[in-house]
């Protein structure tokens, strides 16, 4: 299931086993050159691998030209409606374009952009909702909405291959998690090609990424997928990190530290939450790929806290210091996030 065909996105490979890359989309005035490099940027030194602009009109592909130029991500232009938009980002030097083919215009419209972005090396995203299908699939959509996401996708990759174009990956969204899991599931046993994820509209930061990690992270686990965006109403690093945590927590990739706190119960005789609260608050930024535990009680906190590179485990008024599985010390509970950090600081 696992796709065969691999296209670069700037420098960045994507498909046939090269590492799952984390993507997301401005949400800044693309005509507005200045604030779009801005939030680049920023999205940048959060580890975003490849970044999304919209472009509506002729205003943004101007400012485009400067966008792409000097974004340290490559850049894929977000093209609707107007096929003359897709041309002209190309020329305005996106690293690629995502398109909804049924809705750029007229079949010869749409063939002119392929073999353009053909002669020219810049791949495209064969890109569909589910609230975007073409009328003839209205109908299945209604009884089998994942298969008509599908069967759309799958013609529109039938009718690239006939112009003899390969340089694409594709996607279908649904705001449903049921329909994006069955969707893609049936594209990846159909065609080779890499497969972009997400759950499109998925909501806020809590929810959508609730809505993405159940729906991607059921994908990845199968083997489907080759780059993801986790869509959701806010900042968009929060896409960043919330896409990092998904793959972190798949073993698919390691991005900074991850922590492993106990839930809490009855047994707990120390403040966990504030505890790994002030833990997460001082490794962020830090990018080391370590695992830090904060662990409760004597029930699984020694044993989960030497599976990790460090940990605490709590007790009354005191808890352990761990290190590489092996305690190392008691101290008094008002000094273990000191003490754990100071430890961590020692095996940099």
């Amino acid at each position: 299931m696992a796709s065969i065909v691999q296209i670069n996105i700037g420098k960045v490979a994507v498909g046939a086993g090269a590492p799952v890359t984390v993507q997301s989309m401005t949400n800044s005035d693309t005509r507005d050159a200045e604030a779009t490099l801005a939030q680049i940027r920023s999205l940048a030194t959060h580890g975003c691998e490849i970044v999304r602009v919209a472009v509506p009109d002729e205003a943004a592909v101007a400012a485009l030209r400067e966008v792409a130029a000097e974004s340290p991500l490559p850049v894929v232009a977000d093209i609707h409606f107007k096929a003359q938009l897709a041309l002209d980002a190309i020329g305005a030097g996106a690293a690629a374009l995502r398109i909804n083919p049924g809705n750029i215009g007229s079949e010869a419209r749409m063939r002119e952009i392929v073999e353009t972005a053909g002669l020219t090396g810049v791949p495209i995203r064969i890109g569909v909702n589910a609230g975007s299908l073409p009328k003839k699939m209205r109908g299945l959509a209604e009884k089998e909405p994942a298969r008509a996401l599908a069967e759309t996708v799958l013609e529109y990759v039938e009718l690239f291959e006939s112009w003899g174009h390969r340089n694409f990956k594709v996607s279908a969204k649904s705001s449903s998690v049921r329909e994006t899991i069955d969707a893609n599931l049936a594209l990846a046993g159909a065609m080779d090609y890499p497969i972009h994820l997400g759950v499109t509209e998925a909501g806020t930061v809590r929810s959508g990424s609730v809505k993405s990690a159940v729906g991607i992270g059921a994908l990845l686990a199968q083997g489907v997928g080759d780059t993801i965006r986790v869509s959701l109403a806010g900042d968009p690093v929060e896409e960043v990190r919330v896409g990092f945590e998904i793959l972190q927590s798949l073993g698919l990739r390691k991005k900074g530290p991850n922590l492993v706190a106990c839930p809490t119960c009855g047994r707990t005789e120390i403040d966990i939450e504030a505890l790994a609260l002030e833990v997460e608050r001082r490794l962020e930024g830090r990018e080391a790929s370590i695992e830090v535990a904060v662990m409760g009680c004597v029930v699984n906190g020694p044993g989960e806290a030497r599976r990790a590179d460090f940990g605490i485990a709590g007790g009354k008024g005191e808890g352990l210091i761990f290190a590489h599985g092996k305690p190392l010390r008691k101290v008094p509970a008002e000094r273990l996030v000191d003490a754990l950090f100071e430890e961590i600081d020692r095996n940099r």
